[in-house]
């Protein structure tokens, strides 16, 4: 009798177990494709070079030490090294499928060694054009404070601030010849002449002589007056005396063989209707999260973002830490405690898009300019009509150094361990995936839809991230499954070390929300935990932030609805909806981890069935924040169900850290029975039997083995620690 078990082989020459004569392997399986005999592109007209979507042959001006020069990068320019290594791209050989795409791959490639060629003999190489921060914005130079700003479109530019009561008649910036604004305070009587935490601001007239202010591009840190609503942000000029810098004490953890991923938002991690800050996230949650054994903890929300309500994916300033949670140094807090913990840090990293907003965000430097000149596409290609937002021009050499120094900062400033790109489908393709649904045929993916601008850029980046920190983890949240994304850049991929399993979550609420468990098909369920591309990895969950928003509902919350609100109390017998809520809450997020991919996610609160929804303070529910919380005391009090979803996802993570099953290459899926409800599968040295029969129980029930011996349970759904009734009578494995 079993609704899910996992079992541990203990190896006997004397003893076996029983095995069925049909026990068969699943691969890893490449997404469907149909075949094609041409490669898909087209001839520039100028004779050069094959265009995949709007191309520019002639790349922005590119300058170091604010020296330009203007380069063709055309395929003449190719050096016979580069073109035998053009001609070998090791992709071919993992899918020799691609080999009609061959063009396309050698065209994406060519163009990130050129790029990052030129970026060599023009700035000394990518590390050190990724060390933007410390000559854009503001920094200490010998005698005085720097500040600089590229600007092209401006005439005429100040700063202004607290420090000169806001009036740049005395601080006039000087503008060179790439569109640089620069200007240099001198110390007053040897202290800064702009005080730490102090406001600043960038002016300057454009085309139509109007002078506008906004927040430097740059700045490390904005806040709003909390008294005023709708209140504007302001820059603030960052740089605490030496007593007031945060020093960090402990080393990064080792990177983990599988990342185990706690995704979180720190404001809305406090049990109180209120936004949490960064301290109290580190010694009030983190622990939590540790005890749970996740080794990875993945931030929401981070890069300042002026609208609460987008969840921190319409940033308004790139390099400033939200300051709705605390200042930078409590930030560097809170990574500093997670690493004394033994947890990884990711960051949830949003290149795709930044804010529409005018006033706070870098949108406001787009006035009177072109995408030659600006941080945005022109026009309909410079705006997301789904997201209200701006899309970046990937091409432009100042925009590549924007972003590019802004991953090295967050890496070395704060010391993330990684990040998780955000949104990456809407970069990948000039159509961003909307309206699009991808079916695995390669053309979908190797077209002119391509923005191949952005894979270069997404090539780049991945390329420092590995530089800089070889360990770190770098996670895609692509929806689309384009091949490569999580190859090597050396072997023409785009670099990833995993992509989010997103078409798992999908399969399951659709299952909940519209098909009787009597129909639940196991090979589909199995098919779709295992529909991933050999070699490339994957980080799988049953739900994360995006299943919990206003508007859906969780896993728990789909099983159980209303009888969360009454039935959940120990004192009384669990109703029929209750157990068997509980029961395959426990089994979906179990079989996700272990057999849909190479790691595993899941959102804060949802390891012990969080009910209701996310709901961010916003005008149409009054600016609540009622629902935007964690009610951590549902967990917390002992005589509430909710503790028994909580102990098995903590097991469950224990268990991979026992056994690393989710780092192991061993997969094999040896019955899916739609009769009996029943798949079985083995991953590394474990067997995993799953029940999803909603009557039936089973006793001897015969399971194919890859190996003979002799097997213990080590680890139960029905075990009565995690609410269940006992039924399996084999000793546990940690007793």
């Amino acid at each position: 009798m079993f609704n899910c078990l996992c079992l541990n082989p203990f190896i006997s020459v004397s003893s076996t177990v029983a095995c069925t004569s049909h026990t068969v392997r699943s691969r890893q399986r490449l997404a469907p494709q149909k075949s094609v005999d041409l490669a898909l592109g087209y001839r520039n007209p100028l004779g050069y070079g094959f265009g995949f979507g709007l191309r520019r042959s002639l790349h922005e001006m590119v300058s170091s030490r604010f020296k330009g020069v203007a380069v063709m990068t055309d395929d003449k320019s190719t050096i016979s090294s580069t073109e035998e290594y053009l001609e070998n791209i090791g992709i071919f050989s993992i899918d020799p499928s691609l080999k009609p795409y061959k063009d396309h791959f050698k065209y994406r490639l060519k163009r990130y060694v050129d790029q990052k060629k030129l970026i060599e003999e023009y700035e000394g190489g990518l590390e050190e054009f990724a060390k933007g921060y410390l000559k854009f914005g503001f920094n200490r130079e010998e005698g005085g404070i720097v500040y600089r700003e590229w600007a092209p479109a401006a005439q005429e530019a100040q700063i202004i601030g607290d420090f000169n009561g806001w009036d740049g008649s005395n601080h006039q910036m000087e503008k060179n010849q790439f569109g640089v604004w620069s200007i240099k305070i001198p110390d007053a009587d040897g202290n800064p002449a702009i005080p730490h935490s102090s406001r600043v601001k960038f002016r300057f007239r454009h085309g139509d002589g109007v002078w506008v202010d906004r927040i430097p591009a740059w700045i490390k840190y904005a806040t709003v007056d909390p008294n005023r609503f709708a209140a504007p942000y302001d820059g603030v000029y960052w740089d605490p005396p030496l007593s007031e810098r945060y020093e960090f004490k402990y080393p990064r953890p080792p990177k983990p063989k599988a990342p185990r991923i706690y995704e979180a938002h720190v404001g809305m991690s406090s049990s109180e209707p209120r936004i949490n800050s960064y301290r109290e996230f580190a010694d009030e949650i983190l622990p939590r999260i540790r005890a749970n054994n996740y080794n990875t903890v993945q931030l929401m929300a981070v890069m300042e973002h002026s609208y609460y309500a987008s969840f921190g994916y319409h940033v308004t300033n790139f390099f400033a830490v939200s300051s709705r949670s605390g200042t930078p140094e409590d930030l560097k807090y809170l990574i500093d405690k997670a690493h004394s913990l033994g947890l990884q840090v990711l960051m949830d990293v949003i290149h795709s898009h930044a804010s529409n907003n005018i006033t706070d965000g870098l949108n406001g430097f787009d006035v009177g300019q072109t995408s030659q000149d600006s941080y945005f596409h022109a026009g309909d290609r410079g705006y997301h009509k789904l997201w209200d937002s701006r899309l970046f021009n990937y091409a432009n050499w100042e925009v590549l150094r924007f972003l590019l120094s802004n991953l090295r900062w967050w890496l070395e400033e704060f010391k993330f361990d990684g990040f998780r790109f955000d949104g990456v489908t809407s970069m990948l393709y000039h159509h961003h995936g909307i309206n699009i649904a991808f079916t695995g045929d390669y053309n979908e993916y190797f077209s002119e839809a391509t923005d191949v601008d952005a894979v270069v850029y997404l090539m780049l980046a991945n390329s420092l991230i590995h530089s800089i920190l070889p360990d770190a983890t770098v996670i895609a949240e692509d929806v689309s499954g384009m091949p490569g994304i999580g190859q090597q850049v050396s072997d023409g991929g785009i670099g990833f070390d995993y992509r989010l399993a997103m078409a798992i979550p999908d399969k399951w609420i659709d299952y909940l929300k519209n098909k009787n468990e009597y129909t639940w098909s196991m090979k589909e369920i199995s098919w779709s935990l295992t529909n991933r591309r050999y070699t490339e990895k994957c980080v799988s969950y049953a739900e994360s932030h995006d299943q919990a928003i206003v508007g859906d509902k969780t896993v728990a919350f789909l099983l159980m609805d209303e009888e969360m609100y009454s039935g959940m109390s120990c004192l009384v017998d669990p109703s029929p909806i209750v157990e068997r809520g509980i029961a395959l809450q426990k089994m979906i997020h179990f079989i996700t981890m272990a057999l849909g991919g190479e790691g595993y996610l899941n959102f804060m609160g949802n390891e012990f069935g969080h009910p209701e929804w996310i709901d961010f303070p916003r005008e149409g529910n009054g600016w609540s924040y009622e629902k935007c919380r964690r009610q951590w005391n549902l967990v917390d009090t002992d005589h509430l169900r909710y503790k028994f979803m909580n102990a098995f996802d903590r097991a469950m993570n224990l268990l991979d850290d026992k056994f690393s099953f989710l780092a192991s290459s061993k997969q094999i899926v040896s019955s899916a029975d739609d009769e009996d409800k029943v798949i079985v599968f083995e991953r590394g040295d474990l067997i995993f039997v799953f029940n999803f029969h909603p009557e039936n129980t089973y006793e001897g029930y015969k399971v194919g083995c890859d190996l003979p011996g002799k097997y213990r349970v080590a680890l139960d759904s029905d075990a009565w620690e995690f609410g269940g009734h006992g039924r399996v009578r084999s000793p546990n494995l940690w007793g």
